[in-house]
């Protein structure tokens, strides 16, 4: 199966400014991000940056790169642009790793791609992994998914899911931890990881749809697809996936971590 990987890379992060040419053990974040990509058995690896300083650095390490709009509303909006230059057609699998996950598994990569393959009813794939902790599931920053049996979502959102009326009644919704920190065991909880396989197709399609209520209020653009009758199939992950870079702390920890591999 032939699939290519494209990594986003938004140098004007809200969070974190220039995210993706920060220093992690002596290279820019985007370089660790492509390196895994390439581990992958991805037939091509694209980053898509709107930022001349992210362009020429990719460059520098040998990347290819395709420089996009500035002005998109999404990262799938990205992706759509970057399809339409490269002449991918629209039956091509296309895998978006985020450019903020510099330890993504190239397993993960691999598996996401090959469950939009196996799945033809889907027009995205993703992955998600069991939630084992109250703390995550009341997150609003860790994205909750409920599938049905055959593994298609059902909704996507920051709010706890599924809610378990009857061991959290008097919870009012706040997440108290400091009684019960453990799940109920008969409840399934998953967090929903960022890594989605499209169809280019798909794409072209999901540009020409305004953003939608659920998108609007939840901030995930997934749900504009689910709005639009879109299936999406969720796998749990094949490897453990570390966070991303989403803050000054996440930034800290990764460096740590690969200081002690090193």
């Amino acid at each position: 199966m032939s699939y290519t990987v494209i990594i986003p890379a938004r140098y004007a992060s809200s969070r974190l400014p220039g995210k993706p040419l920060m220093d992690i053990a002596g290279k820019p974040m985007i370089q660790h991000v492509w390196e895994r990509a390439k581990e992958s058995d991805a037939s091509r690896v694209v980053i898509a940056t709107e930022d001349q300083r992210v362009f020429d650095a990719c460059l520098g390490f040998g990347a290819e790169v395709v420089m996009t709009l500035a002005t998109h509303e999404s990262g799938t909006d990205r992706l759509q642009e970057v399809v339409t230059k490269l002449g991918l057609a629209d039956d091509a699998i296309v895998v978006n790793v985020q450019g903020d996950e510099p330890l993504i598994p190239k397993e993960a990569i691999g598996q996401v791609a090959n469950n939009l393959a196996l799945n033809s009813q889907a027009g995205i794939a993703t992955l998600g992994e069991a939630i084992t902790d109250k703390t995550t599931v009341f997150n609003p920053n860790a994205v909750k998914a409920v599938s049905d049996l055959a593994g298609y979502a059902l909704y996507f959102s920051r709010a706890p899911m599924p809610w378990c009326r009857d061991e959290w009644a008097d919870d009012q919704g706040n997440g108290d931890t400091n009684s019960e920190d453990l799940l109920p065991s008969h409840a399934p909880f998953m967090r929903h990881i960022g890594i989605y396989a499209y169809r280019v197709g798909f794409l072209h399609q999901f540009v020409t749809w305004p953003m939608g209520m659920l998108e609007r209020v939840e901030k995930l653009e997934q749900l504009r697809a689910m709005e639009n009758g879109v299936r999406i199939h969720i796998q749990t992950a094949c490897v453990d996936i570390p966070g991303g870079v989403d803050t000054e702390a996440d930034l800290n920890a990764v460096r740590a971590y690969l200081a002690g591999k090193a």
